[in-house]
């Protein structure tokens, strides 16, 4: 079996920061201790209303770290065209709605298809690009069809499940 990595997400590190309004804690110092600690890669979703993570967080992630920047972003010609000015080694395409605290779902490709010319766009840069579902078979069978290089599983529903929920739900994603 290969070796388990470790992937670190700073998005609320950067919402604890603008809600002070300075610049204590920062991303990239907090990104730093745990590349120090050996962690194999930083996550950071640059939303579009920019609530925590801006783009200079993104840019200065890129230009200071060492290990790779998994770049989340909604599928919007903006973000797609700052991944290809900035060469992130990894986009996560997530869905986005502005009244959520963290993203509460997974993409839906079915009716969704247009993602499928972001994928080539970021693939065709040279961007390792993954998509952000809900453990669901046709998703993920939509998405290996579309050529991502991998997937992420939302697994909100199961952290929320209650007791006689929680067994069916992990199903869900032992199946996905």
């Amino acid at each position: 079996m290969d070796r388990m990595c470790l992937g670190i997400n700073i998005d609320h590190v950067a919402t604890i920061r603008n809600a002070r309004g300075g610049d204590h804690p920062n991303p990239l110092e907090i990104a730093k201790i745990a590349e120090n600690n050996n962690v194999d890669n930083i996550t950071a979703h640059l939303r579009e209303d920019r609530r925590h993570i801006k783009d200079q967080d993104i840019k200065n992630l890129l230009n200071e770290l060492k290990v790779p920047l998994n770049f989340e972003m909604a599928d919007t010609e903006e973000m797609i065209n700052f991944a290809i000015e900035n060469l992130p080694y990894a986009c996560c395409i997530v869905p986005e709605k502005r009244d959520e605290i963290t993203t509460e779902g997974g993409l839906n490709l079915i009716d969704n298809k247009s993602i499928y010319k972001s994928i080539l766009e970021l693939k065709k840069a040279g961007i390792y690009c993954s998509l952000f579902l809900d453990p669901n078979i046709k998703q993920i069978k939509l998405a290996s069809e579309m050529g991502v290089n991998a997937i992420e599983i939302h697994t909100g529903v199961y952290c929320n499940a209650n007791y006689n929920e929680i067994q069916r739900e992990l199903e869900k994603i032992k199946i996905a």
